[in-house]
């Protein structure tokens, strides 16, 4: 065997060596090779962006037909009613792009080299004409039942979330209803969310109860109770009374170490619950501001600009805690002190 034929030998047998005869040849799908499959497929695409329409279309009939009546079922149906609906609309956008990509767009395997970030004019000009391929490979120019419904259903999606948060800040500005809450005179304090009233003896020195106006249970199932109850909502606190540094002229609002606040932050009013025992400060959990209780829930820290406000209280003939009267300043974040 001469030399030049055993190189040749080599040569072909190192070819076989790295040919991988394990990789399967491309498979083209239905839709490829058939021309209805692919119409099939565009209708199914174009089903799924339908499917997205009703959902935004029922999501907000939901909205409108079922609003919350201040009962747990009211709330719960309208919650449900809205989250179906938003959920078809979604679920309809995703599904269609999935089925848009894997039925109708190019799914062979495309691979390109890499190159300096800072491309040459010729290679951008080249990524320009890809992304065009790539606008013609998707079919959405010549498919226009198909561009119709995906533009429907992007379009119409965003109205989920739209419409009902500019129709939540769309009711009554009249933000000087802070200035009163729920509180009168002789009301007793009671336990949310049972509704049950207190006694000064069930309070306890470090103990806290979330309380509410006890009002009767047709209130209570009112639809404007919510709102009454979100402004009038209370935290009862018990200290040593040697603890308690109060001012001279609320030397009368507090009961044996008994004392009540507004729940509400007064910097956004997010719900003031968390109580150190220890330090007589309670911390509001969205923005970290600090309260002393012992010394009329002024601010120690954070962005909070003015005490909570306080509640009156003392007991009646039966040991209840009651009311002395509404707060003496609106509720909630400071700005609002500033109404006239």
């Amino acid at each position: 065997m001469s030399e030049n034929q055993h190189s040749t030998d080599v040569t072909s047998a190192d070819q076989n060596t790295f040919a991988d005869p394990g990789i399967p040849e491309h498979q083209h799908r239905r839709g490829d090779v058939d021309a209805a499959a692919s119409k099939r497929a565009e209708r199914q695409v174009v089903v799924l962006f339908a499917i997205s329409v009703i959902g935004t279309i029922a999501s907000l009939v939901a909205y409108f037909a079922f609003r919350p009546d201040g009962t747990t079922s009211g709330t719960r149906l309208s919650t449900l009613t809205l989250g179906l609906g938003m959920a078809f609309a979604l679920l309809g956008i995703g599904l269609a792009a999935v089925h848009w990509a894997k039925a109708i767009m190019n799914d062979t395997e495309v691979s390109e080299e890499r190159h300096q970030l800072s491309s040459p004019d010729d290679v951008r000009e080249a990524a320009v004409a890809s992304l065009k391929a790539g606008v013609d490979d998707s079919g959405i120019a010549r498919r226009g039942m198909l561009k119709g419904a995906a533009l429907s259903a992007l379009a119409l999606f965003p109205l989920t979330i739209a419409v009902p948060l500019v129709s939540s800040v769309g009711g009554d500005w009249n933000v000087s209803k802070l200035r009163h809450t729920r509180w009168e005179k002789g009301m007793r304090l009671a336990t949310d969310p049972t509704g049950r009233p207190i006694k000064a003896s069930d309070v306890t020195i470090g103990s806290v109860f979330h309380v509410i106006p006890d009002v009767s249970e047709k209130e209570r199932s009112s639809g404007e109770w919510l709102s009454e109850k979100a402004k009038a909502v209370v935290l009862l606190i018990r200290l040593d009374p040697r603890d308690l540094h109060e001012a001279d002229d609320r030397k009368g609002w507090s009961y044996d170490g008994i004392v009540a606040y507004s729940k509400i932050c007064t910097h956004v009013g997010c719900p003031v619950a968390l109580y150190e025992q220890q330090t007589h400060h309670l911390l509001c959990p969205c923005h970290q501001s600090t309260f002393d209780v012992a010394d009329g829930a002024k601010v120690v820290f954070g962005p909070a600009h003015r005490p909570l406000p306080q509640l009156p209280i003392t007991v009646d003939d039966d040991g209840y805690l009651v009311a002395q009267s509404d707060f003496h300043e609106p509720v909630g974040p400071s700005y609002w002190e500033r109404l006239k």
